[in-house]
């Protein structure tokens, strides 16, 4: 039976989507209740029904950045490891590398009952600053579960190459930096402040060794959902930039992108309000140690890595929009969050 498509869904073929879930035993009929989700991924997620049970799918963009199949059949790899854990997160139903289905690799996914901060804090999670410090708190405990799961247990050998992570990282993003210069128009490294002695500084205390985990690898707050009746966490999201390395890099994420009390929204590279009961990020550190067990005294050294790695990336988006490749304004808007990030990386590194 034909299946109406909404507008802007036309990247999913429907008929041929109920055809497949037919042969997984996931329902008979039409599918029906289809609603787009929206938030901060740039891939299709779709919530919809059949025989009265919902499901969310999830796939690749047109045009992805990378490629956007192998991602998705990395994100099911990860989820499917996960299902056994304690980690919060959207149970894996199904999924299909085969690109020939609906037109990319996809997978199934229970919906998540929950809201996302960095969209608006329901009045419950807004009235009460107490519960706001548990949010913070429930964050970090997310990925400290997350950091415990047992990997290679888990089925996830030769998902990503722990060894000599940390060794790689500041020489394979000053490379991702230097390759900027392709971009017409692009000022250079030379208008990022101390991004250089950002880069030395790393390289001088780079902490001698780790004990790998699962990373999720973009841990912010726009990347959790919390429980609509109270302040735990409902699933850790979008996983495409997931791999095997130092869990640890997850917590400087965090820091990285958490706002300090006390400092102005302008500054803040997620805006949440009201912000005041968010733990400090000195709190999530020493909370993160007690509950993980791991080092923490090179905490400072993660945050700097995660402000150069995410100030690098924005500033791409600045590159492509001087060779006019990109809006002016977006470029104009990540190259002054590129900023801020490098300002900060150079203020955790002095101490």
């Amino acid at each position: 039976m034909p299946v109406d498509r909404p507008f802007g869904l036309e990247l999913i073929d429907f008929d041929s989507l109920a055809l497949w879930m037919a042969g997984k035993g996931l329902g008979e009929g039409p599918i029906s209740n289809i609603v787009p989700l929206t938030g901060g991924s740039q891939n299709i997620i779709v919530r919809f029904e059949r025989d009265g049970r919902p499901y969310v799918v999830r796939r690749p963009p047109s045009h992805p950045s990378a490629d956007g199949n192998e991602t998705m059949r990395r994100e099911a790899r990860v989820l499917g490891a996960l299902a056994e854990s304690g980690v919060p997160h959207p149970r894996l139903i199904a999924a299909c590398g085969d690109e020939a289905v609906i037109g990319a690799a996809f997978y199934l996914m229970e919906p998540v009952e929950g809201f996302n901060a960095g969209v608006g804090l329901p009045p419950l999670h807004a009235g009460d600053p107490a519960l706001r410090h548990r949010m913070g708190l429930a964050m970090v405990e997310g990925i400290a579960r997350l950091g415990a799961v047992d990997w290679q247990a888990a089925g996830l050998t030769g998902f990503g190459n722990p060894e000599g992570f940390l060794d790689r990282q500041v020489g394979r993003w000053t490379r991702q930096l230097d390759s900027y210069a392709k971009h017409d128009g692009w000022p250079g490294p030379a208008s990022l402040p101390a991004v250089d002695e950002v880069a030395a500084w790393l390289d001088a205390n780079r902490p001698a060794r780790f004990v790998p985990g699962i990373l999720h690898g973009d841990y912010h707050i726009k990347n959790v959902m919390f429980a609509n009746d109270g302040p735990e966490l409902a699933a850790i999201i979008d996983w495409e930039l997931a791999t095997i390395g130092d869990p640890l890099l997850d917590l400087g994420w965090m820091i990285a992108t958490w706002r300090d009390q006390g400092a102005p929204a302008s500054e803040a590279q997620i805006v949440v309000e009201p912000w005041d009961g968010f733990p400090t990020p000195e709190e999530l550190v020493s909370h993160y140690g007690a509950v993980s067990g791991r080092d923490v005294s090179h905490a400072a050294w993660y945050a700097v890595l995660a402000c150069y790695k995410l100030a690098i990336l924005l500033e791409g988006s600045f590159a492509r929009a001087c060779a006019g490749k990109a809006p002016v304004e977006t470029g104009d808007r990540m190259h002054a969050s590129a900023i801020r990030l490098l300002n900060k990386a150079a203020k955790i590194a002095a101490g």
